[in-house]
């Protein structure tokens, strides 16, 4: 078995700070390298985080001997990015929504696939306690098959919020809203809990954000492969933020929820995480007195935590250990294509307007 994993970093912005923060706290990983077209913030960047400072992706794995490549630029960068890497010899970890588009994600995945490296995508909420609880529950039968999903996002995003990187907010370098950008952990969720999508049908719209382009707004009806249903509701109109949920029901009679996210949402690299995420639903027989005991355990984990970085460091952790050991991470690239997906068809069978 090989010594850490040599990381460097595609991109220097708010999310590629978290990320070196996080590895901070990862025993089989260590960040070398950040790569990027700015020469002025990457080198800003690598001496900030003492490591070296390279005009590409293949130059990190030349120079520093990367093993893999965490992409954290914008998403509509990820293809190009993530390509690059694939064709240089690293393994790629690319931050969420995986791509702009399904046929962007399937190019990645056959340039994984032709490169022999690992593909995985940033799910960091799966490494909730609350969420996790979920799934282990699933596995287990408890409750029967999952056959109904609901997913809630009723969060808030402001004029600031737009203005503070120059692609926000615009089709052609965002590609959508909440959509694409807020929801893409809970519709990771959805599939990790149901399976993969099958029938989508959904609809968008702006309703108090004039000065973006893109929906603030949707809702949609899904049918999944397996022939459970679900429903997602998902805003970004309601101040200061509420919260965000996915609550699973399954054929035993039996449900389990979490709230991922309550009150103003976490905004990565500009805020923090401030109330915990907590199993708000858990009517499993013989067990719904755990409730109460659930949430003190993982409201009191919490105040031991720095939680903006702590769940970033467990994937990567898990991540850097799958390279090590020669298997495929979790969270992988047709899990991340699933997730694109659901937003891509959305918008498409939502359009009102050319998008």
């Amino acid at each position: 078995m090989k010594d850490k994993v040599r990381i460097g970093l595609l991109g220097y912005g708010k999310v590629a700070n978290l990320h070196a923060e996080a590895l901070k706290d990862v025993s089989t990983g260590e960040l070398v390298a950040v790569a990027g077209r700015n020469i002025e913030r990457r080198n800003g960047f690598a001496e900030k985080w003492k490591i070296a400072s390279r005009d590409t992706a293949a130059e990190m794995v030349q120079k520093d001997k990367v093993d893999a490549i965490i992409i954290t630029t914008p998403h509509p960068q990820h293809r190009e990015g993530a390509i690059e890497s694939l064709a240089a010899g690293a393994h790629v970890l690319v931050e969420k929504p995986m791509a702009l588009t399904v046929a962007e994600c399937d190019e990645m995945i056959a340039a994984a696939k032709k490169a022999g490296k690992f593909l995985s995508v940033m799910c960091q909420r799966r490494w909730f306690p609350a969420c996790a609880r979920i799934k282990r529950a699933i596995d287990e039968g408890k409750l029967g098959k999952p056959v109904l999903a609901q997913l809630t996002i009723l969060g808030w995003r402001d004029k600031a919020y737009y203005d503070s990187d120059p692609w926000r907010g615009k089709w052609a370098t965002e590609g959508g809203g909440i959509l694409i950008n807020q929801a893409p952990h809970q519709i990771d969720l959805l599939q990790w809990y149901m399976g993969p999508f099958g029938e989508i049908k959904g609809y968008w719209e702006n309703f108090n954000h004039p000065y973006i382009e893109v929906e603030d707004s949707a809702v949609a009806a899904i049918k999944f492969r397996d022939g459970g249903l679900g429903s997602v509701l998902v805003s970004n109109s309601q101040k200061p933020g509420i919260y965000a949920k996915v609550h699973i029901h399954g054929d035993a009679a039996w449900s389990a929820g979490v709230q991922t996210d309550g009150g103003a949402m976490f905004i990565a690299g500009m805020s923090s995480i401030v109330e915990p995420p907590l199993n708000d639903l858990w009517t499993i027989e013989g067990e719904k007195e755990l409730l109460d005991t659930f949430r003190a355990e993982d409201e009191a984990f919490f105040k031991t935590i720095n939680a903006t970085v702590y769940f970033f460091s467990r994937q990567l952790e898990e991540f850097c250990a799958a390279i090590r050991e020669g298997r495929a991470p979790v969270a992988t690239g047709e899990e991340g294509r699933e997730t694109v997906k659901f937003i891509e068809t959305v918008l498409k069978t939502g359009r009102r307007r050319e998008v």
